[in-house]
C-alpha cells in the first residue's frame, strides 16, 4: 500500500529527515514551505508507511502546475539534488510503480527525479534527461590542508589580496542584508542574461530556514564587492547563490567569502561543503569550483516518461537574443523573473 502525506504538516517527515543519512537541506520542511510560499507549489511525500506508523521511507515531490511546462511532479524544484529517503535495501520499486501508475492515469504529465545518488529501480522506467557537474569539498581535514588545495594564483593570491584591502565581512539574514545582496544579485543576473528569482524567495528562505541560511557579503567601503548565500543541514554547508561586482573582482571578494564560509563550517564541525551544480557548458564556474578544491562528480536528472521537448525560454535568454534582457530596465527584468520562475522550477 502506498500513502501520500504533506511533509510540511506531518511531523514524521521532519523526524525522518533529521535521522536519515542521505537527507539534505532540500528535504527539510522549511525549504518546502519556502517553495510553497513563493511559487505556490504543493509538496507531497509518497511512502509505504501507514498513517499510524513511524515514517521509514519517502519520496518527496512538489506538484507544479503550469500552462508552459504542464502539470508535473518534481523532486525538487530549485533544488540541486534530492535523494529518496529509503530504508536499507530500499522500497523504491513499489513507490515508483505507484507514481508511474498515477502518471498513466493522467494525474500529471511526467515525473522528474534529481537524485545525488542512483537508487534501485530508477532506470527501469525513467530516462536520463539532464546532466550537471557537481562539486563538493571534504571538510574532514585541517584548515591548512584544505587551503593548500586552492589554486595558488586564482584563489590563494586573491584571498591574500582581499585581506590586504581590508574588505569588510558582513553576515546575516536581516532585510537590509538581503537587500544589499539582492541589488548585486540582480545586476549579476542581468549581466548573465538570466532573470533573478523574486526578492520574496530570499525573504521566505530567511524566514523559514532561520539560522540555517546565511547571507555573506564582502564590502569595499560602502560597496558590495561580492555576496554568497549558504545553507546548512546537519554536517553539510551548501553554497546556493552568488554574485559579484565585476569592477571590484580584482579585490578577491568571492574567493575570500568562500574561505570565510569554509572556516565557519570547520568551526561548526561540519564534514562537507556542497558547492552545488554547474552546467557543463559554464566553463568559468566549473573551473572556479575546481580551483577551490572541489571534487567533481556528475549529477544525472531523470524523467518518466521522457516528455516532448518544451521551449527553453530561460536558455534562450542566455543566447544572443538575450541582449534585450541585458539592457532592459531593471523593474521589467525583475518582473520577468517573478512571472517565469514558477513555471521552470
Amino acid at each position: 500500500m502506498i500513502y501520500q502525506i504533506n511533509p510540511i504538516q506531518d511531523r514524521r517527515w521532519e523526524t525522518l529527515v533529521e535521522r536519515h543519512p542521505r537527507s539534505s537541506i532540500f528535504h527539510r520542511p522549511e525549504w518546502l514551505e519556502a517553495l510553497q510560499r513563493t511559487y505556490g507549489y504543493k509538496p507531497v511525500v509518497y511512502t509505504t508507511s501507514g498513517p499510524r506508523e513511524d515514517l521509514t521511507n519517502g519520496l518527496v515531490f512538489c506538484s507544479v502546475s503550469s500552462w508552459i511546462t504542464g502539470k508535473r511532479l518534481v523532486s525538487l524544484p530549485f533544488s540541486d539534488h534530492c535523494d529518496p529517503l529509503l530504508e536499507e535495501g530500499g522500497m523504491a520499486p513499489g513507490l515508483l510503480h505507484e507514481l508511474y501508475k498515477e502518471q498513466k492515469s493522467g494525474k500529471f504529465s511526467h515525473v522528474e527525479f534529481r537524485p545525488r545518488n542512483d537508487f534501485p529501480g530508477l532506470d527501469s522506467g525513467a530516462e536520463p534527461s539532464e546532466s550537471y557537474c557537481f562539486h563538493a569539498i571534504d571538510l574532514e581535514r585541517d584548515g591548512k590542508a584544505i587551503y593548500s588545495t586552492f589554486h595558488k594564483d586564482c584563489i590563494q593570491r586573491k584571498i591574500k589580496r582581499a585581506d590586504k584591502e581590508e574588505l569588510k565581512y558582513v553576515e546575516g539574514r536581516s532585510v537590509p542584508v538581503l537587500r544589499m545582496f539582492y541589488t548585486l544579485f540582480v545586476e549579476t543576473r542581468q549581466r548573465q542574461r538570466v532573470p533573478p528569482q523574486p526578492f520574496r524567495w530570499f525573504q521566505n528562505l530567511a524566514e523559514c530556514l532561520g539560522p540555517a541560511m546565511q547571507v555573506r557579503l564582502a564590502l569595499h567601503g560602502d560597496q558590495v564587492a561580492a555576496g554568497i548565500v549558504t545553507l546548512q543541514h546537519q554536517k553539510t554547508m551548501v553554497y546556493k547563490y552568488g554574485c559579484s561586482d565585476t569592477r571590484l573582482n580584482n579585490l578577491g571578494g568571492m574567493p575570500w567569502l568562500f574561505w570565510k564560509a569554509i572556516q565557519d563550517a570547520k568551526e561548526r564541525g561540519l564534514a562537507e561543503m556542497d558547492l552545488g551544480r554547474s552546467s557543463w557548458d559554464n566553463e568559468g564556474l566549473v573551473t572556479f569550483k575546481d580551483r577551490l578544491g572541489g571534487k567533481r562528480t556528475t549529477l544525472n536528472y531523470w524523467k518518466y516518461p521522457q516528455p516532448a521537448s518544451r521551449p527553453d525560454i530561460l536558455g534562450a535568454m542566455k543566447r544572443p537574443a538575450g541582449w534585450v534582457l541585458e539592457h532592459t530596465p531593471q523593474p521589467v527584468f525583475i518582473a520577468a523573473g517573478r512571472v517565469l520562475y514558477r513555471h521552470f522550477g
